[in-house]
């Protein structure tokens, strides 16, 4: 055991860059969520695309993994995956799922909640051939998350269908994207003293087209 683990619990980081108040704050959680994402890309913070996405098994046994945004707009938050995968199993049987950026320079988290639907097949078609060749073979290549035995594996898949589809690879059938639509989210601006600031959006009746958002300060 390295001696950090005896002094993890002294590691501590002052917040003090940044405040967030209701009056300062947009009133649509996308908007503000747009904001704060042009703010990170701005920062140049390391991969401020990059989300924890957590889903929960039938067993009620919760997952996370980080994946890379791919989209959003009024529908939703969009990535795209192997629908074989884990969390594409996890989600076919329990459509619900949480999303978390953590943008640590920045001192700041947002977490997205909701239902999770499949992108339609245009639309992964689209971002499919949008992507490097490797990466459109790589789809190919990887039976996500099963037992391989060894790297190998994957190499050797990557060669046959490589051979197979030349420059043209066709989009896998078990590859695509997926979007959650929000219906709760959640602003952290991290404060001195750990008074951090906490925004809640909760979403209100309405039509899909119109929803009404209730914002709520939530204790630290």
């Amino acid at each position: 055991m390295s001696q950090i683990s005896t002094h993890i619990a002294d590691l501590r980081k002052s917040y003090e860059r940044a405040e967030l108040h209701e009056a300062a704050s947009q009133a649509d959680p996308l908007a503000q969520f747009d904001q704060w994402m042009q703010e990170a890309v701005n920062a140049q913070v390391l991969e401020p695309n990059a989300m924890t996405v957590a889903t929960v098994g039938g067993d009620l046994r919760p997952s996370t993994r980080i994946v890379l945004i791919k989209g959003y707009d009024a529908r939703g938050i969009v990535w795209y995956t192997n629908y074989d995968s884990r969390k594409g199993s996890e989600l076919a049987g329990n459509p619900f799922a949480a999303l978390q950026f953590h943008w640590v320079e920045l001192e700041r988290v947002v977490r997205i909640e909701g239902r999770v639907e499949r992108v339609s097949d245009e639309e992964s078609d689209s971002y499919y051939r949008s992507r490097p060749l490797d990466s459109r073979i790589g789809a190919w290549a990887s039976p996500q998350s099963q037992v391989i035995s060894g790297r190998g594996v994957l190499v050797a898949n990557a060669a046959k269908y490589g051979a197979q589809f030349l420059l043209n690879p066709p989009r896998p059938p078990h590859w695509g994207g997926f979007r959650l639509v929000p219906d709760r989210w959640e602003f952290w601006q991290g404060r001195k003293s750990r008074l951090h600031d906490r925004l809640r959006y909760r979403a209100e009746a309405g039509t899909d087209d119109n929803v009404r958002w209730l914002r709520e300060r939530l204790a630290p």
